[in-house]
């Protein structure tokens, strides 16, 4: 896909465009040509403030249109519309896509890019949320219908710079009590490393260029993993990887889950996953799950991220309890939970499903306290 910049020689396509589609979320449903028109001449569509392109998809087709304003601003708002005959294909996230890296390729280094939409436009709304933009406000009776003549609710997107360089998605917390303010607070005092080293590993953060690694590897061991894992016996695409990806980082950026990848320092190959999830500020306490591309089996990686993750979280991240746990069967978890000095405090009588739905499964507790260690 593509943008292209609309021109004056356009407009009666740009009329045509805007006339023969239907905008049942906006103010004008169903636009005379008189609006448009106008809306042309006082440079609605081109100025220095104002700039329109066409969406065109790999077959050049004309599928939509975006026309991105107040550019001489901070912060640029847009509006896209997407014809009628090519909605429902995946055309809005991409183009949002494209005007963000429009944006904030600009030589004046925009700060973040804004777009509204009302409260239950949810077409616009997914729109939104799959490119990566982040709910920010929820406005009551702000958006008027003439058409209704009522008044909606109104929802306001947006995407931060930093967010759209680092490829990832940013959510806002809101902070309504004291004890979510207390907990925030102590979130962002903590300074969780990005990288760090075991004595053969390079442990980092998970960053959005991964993808095709960690879908390899995924691949690779999916015979294995879906024993134990729900989300290895879907067939994943690359795309949903990478979807998935951009919640990690999210969830690293802002303390509430901890998921990192395991690379070997001599080969600079990816080898797994292991983190620090189900956070628990208000203790803090962690559990560490992990998983390991089945061609470094056999090796020790395991033990030694393990190990080292579980230092991370009681010298670095002032952890008071630390778990481990995994089904009854699940041999090799619980080989790499007892080698690395994990107690296993109980066992869980059918306290899950297993991963194909048909039975009940035991669950093992496994954990360290901040009390052991001492």
């Amino acid at each position: 896909m593509q943008l292209q910049e609309w021109t004056m020689e356009e407009q009666e396509q740009l009329i045509h465009f805007m006339t023969t589609n239907t905008w049942p979320y906006d103010g004008h449903t169903h636009p005379g040509r008189d609006i448009i028109e106008k809306a042309i001449e006082e440079g609605g569509y081109e100025s220095d403030e104002v700039k329109t392109f066409w969406v065109e998809n790999e077959k050049n087709i004309k599928v939509g249109i975006v026309k991105i304003y107040d550019l001489q601003e901070d912060i640029p708002l847009f509006d896209l519309r997407i014809a009628d005959r090519s909605r429902g294909q995946g055309y809005g996230p991409k183009a949002l896509r494209l005007v963000a890296k429009y944006v904030f390729d600009l030589p004046e280094k925009k700060i973040r890019l804004e777009g509204h939409t009302r409260q239950d436009n949810l077409a616009m709304r997914k729109t939104f949320e799959r490119a990566g933009f982040v709910k920010e406000a929820h406005l009551r009776k702000a958006w008027f219908s003439p058409k209704k003549n009522s008044y909606y609710d109104a929802v306001t997107y947006g995407m931060t710079r930093e967010d759209f360089l680092e490829g990832t998605t940013t959510p806002v917390v809101w902070e309504d009590d004291e004890k979510k303010v207390e907990q925030s607070l102590r979130r962002s005092l903590v300074e969780v490393p990005d990288t760090f080293e075991s004595e053969r590993l390079l442990i980092r953060a998970p960053k959005l260029e991964d993808a095709p690694e960690l879908w390899n590897a995924v691949r690779r061991s999916r015979q294995a993993l879906q024993h134990w894992l729900p989300w290895a016996r879907k067939n994943l695409r690359l795309e949903d990887t990478e979807e998935n990806l951009r919640q990690a980082i999210a969830h690293f950026v802002t303390r509430k889950d901890f998921r990192l990848h395991l690379y070997l320092k001599e080969t600079e190959q990816f080898i797994g996953v292991a983190g620090l999830h189900r956070v628990d500020w208000t203790i803090p306490k962690f559990e560490i799950g992990f998983w390991l591309d089945t061609s470094f089996e056999g090796n020790g990686y395991m033990v030694e991220a393990v190990t080292r993750l579980s230092e991370l979280a009681f010298q670095d991240l002032g952890a008071r309890r630390v778990e481990v746990r995994c089904d009854e069967k699940n041999a090799k978890t619980r080989n790499v939970a007892e080698r690395t000095g994990f107690k296993l405090e109980g066992i869980l009588r059918n306290d899950s499903i297993s991963v194909d739905g048909y039975s009940l499964r035991n669950t093992c507790i496994y954990a360290k306290t901040e009390e052991a260690i001492e």
